[in-house]
């Protein structure tokens, strides 16, 4: 079970970093910046990234 959280952990991750150079609808609707910004903008999309790193990050180090 621990393996499936971490696995899913490295693929939201993957599309955070996603969303920060492609906009489609999947990648928009899990931007950090617009689900805890109240005026997420291309200015806010970068904090995606960084987000993005730390959490599959963290799953791949849960992972090893």
């Amino acid at each position: 079970m621990d393996t499936v959280v971490n696995a899913l952990g490295v693929a939201y991750g993957l599309l955070l970093v996603l969303a920060v150079f492609v906009r489609t609808s999947v990648t928009e609707s899990l931007r950090v910046d617009a689900l805890f910004m109240k005026q997420p903008s291309e200015q806010t999309r970068p904090l995606n990234l960084i987000v993005g790193l730390l959490v599959a990050g963290y799953a791949v180090y849960s992972l090893v």
